[in-house]
């Protein structure tokens, strides 16, 4: 069997930055080990499974470990290929997903993901979260992750968790923060729970950062930055159940997946 394969890097234009996802291109459903062992075998923090449905496409994610319920740089990829790769008519695209209907729209250069919007509410602090960052961060919240709040950038790029520590948190993952200099806000996204100790660009956190930021700073569109190793810029809007996450990508690699 052959599959038609494009590793894709996320919310960048850098061919070695942003966040790398493996696209799957299927013609019907691969029973679910055989899925996971392809991601496994990619070992990217994701990868995309696509099977054209009736209205759009069907889409799951896949870490190296476990499927997720939603991804952000993976679903951007996704629509990249279907645009960029694959001559996709429409200067919009919708998949089918664990997270509901999700819509994919192509302005320029720029890739639009319209997701849910995940506000974040204040929770008490597990110790073992704080001791895994080692550090007090200015809040603590929760939606599907854990979503600290700090002082400054800097403190958000010094972090070194526990990454053992948090593989054993109640939550897929977590999120720090802090208000950006020269971009509205900045975040990392740690996830060794599920097989991603530091994701560099992550979709899904964004419908948690943006209605948190948006409500503190009084405005709904936003820059973010995703301070990683490897970095990553979004665009971002506020649409009050929804939220709006733009980005660009670049293809590094396309070919076929032989799988015997």
């Amino acid at each position: 069997m052959r599959i038609p394969y494009f590793q894709i890097n996320a919310f960048t234009s850098d061919t070695f930055g942003g966040n790398p996802a493996g696209v799957c291109l299927l013609e019907g459903w691969l029973p679910d080990p055989v899925l996971q062992r392809i991601a496994a075998e990619n070992n990217l923090s994701e990868t995309a499974f696509l099977v054209r449905g009736e209205t759009g496409y069907k889409l799951r994610w896949m870490t190296p470990t476990t499927e997720v319920d939603l991804c952000g740089h993976a679903t951007l990829a996704s629509a990249y290929v279907l645009f960029f790769e694959r001559n996709h008519h429409d200067d919009s695209v919708l998949f089918e997903t664990l997270s509901g209907t999700l819509a994919a729209t192509r302005r320029g250069e720029i890739i639009e993901l319209d997701f849910p919007s995940r506000p974040p509410l204040n929770c008490e602090a597990p110790p073992l979260l704080l001791k895994a960052l080692a550090c007090e961060p200015l809040a603590v919240l929760k939606s599907r992750d854990y979503f600290l709040v700090f002082g400054s950038p800097a403190q958000v790029a010094s972090l070194q968790p526990d990454m053992d520590l948090l593989s054993k948190l109640d939550s897929l993952g977590v999120i720090v923060t802090a208000r950006g200099d020269d971009v509205d806000f900045v975040s990392r996204f740690f996830a060794p729970k599920v097989g991603v100790p530091e994701d560099p660009v992550t979709g899904s956190a964004h419908c948690s950062l943006i209605p948190y930021w948006s409500h503190r700073l009084a405005k709904t569109e936003l820059a973010a930055r995703q301070i990683s190793k490897r970095g990553g810029e979004l665009s971002c809007r506020f649409l009050g159940e929804r939220v709006a996450i733009g980005g660009r990508a670049v293809t590094y690699s396309r070919g076929e997946l032989v799988i015997g």
